[in-house]
């Protein structure tokens, strides 16, 4: 029995890409095989041709004005060619809805976005400072329990995409598609989340989901 494939986004900091082990360890521990995927713009659809699933990890800030409204002011901009890496990637995925993805922090307000959604760029008191740094208690059909959390930006709507968790002062934390095989979003990190259902068990649940795709 052959292990998926799993391609991992990496960020780009002072000309090196870089990524959190935790994902690469996460992904092996759900019995997957990990591999970095650096934002290269050209090499989208080869990436798509040889990883049997994705994890879009956390990083800094949309830049907005590709949705027409100006990136804010206390905002950390992203790379210009890791969003458009990225977002082309996610694009060919919208046409491989069997493709399994799991989308950490930015990743998700990539989902969202995409889908139609909208971004608060930042948060205010008192919802600030519940998530810029530290837990905080989430809830929904993923379970409830205290998660790692480190983001000043949130969804404040989804766009197409279904709501699957709340923080408990009302902060969108959680995505999904129902209409795709396992196309799910979450805020916090579950790369660094101790709690089962809500940490490991969102790899799990990925390699999963692939598994019963290409019948590994």
């Amino acid at each position: 029995m052959s292990a998926p494939i799993i391609g991992i986004t990496t960020d780009m900091h002072e000309n090196r890409y870089r990524v959190s082990v935790a994902y690469s360890a996460s992904v092996v521990r759900a019995g997957g095989i990990p591999v970095l995927i650096p934002p290269v713009i050209g090499q989208e659809t080869n990436y798509l041709s040889i990883c049997d699933g994705f994890v879009f990890t956390g990083g800094d800030d949309p830049r907005m004005e590709q949705w027409d409204v100006s990136t804010h002011e206390n905002a950390t901009p992203v790379t210009k060619v890791r969003q458009d890496c990225e977002l082309t990637l996610l694009g060919l995925l919208q046409k491989k809805p069997e493709v399994p993805v799991l989308g950490v922090c930015l990743g998700m307000q990539w989902m969202g976005l995409l889908a139609g959604g909208t971004l608060d760029q930042d948060l205010v008191e008192p919802l600030a400072s519940n998530h810029i740094k530290g837990a905080h208690v989430v809830s929904g059909v993923l379970g409830t329990g205290e998660v790692h959390t480190h983001h000043h930006q949130a969804l404040t709507d989804v766009g197409s995409l279904s709501v699957i968790a709340e923080a408990d002062d009302g902060v969108l934390e959680g995505i999904r598609d129902y209409s795709r095989n396992w196309y799910v979003g979450v805020q916090w990190h579950p790369e660094r989340t101790e709690q089962e259902s809500l940490g490991q068990g969102l790899f799990d649940q990925l390699i999963c989901a692939v598994r019963n795709t290409i019948g590994a």
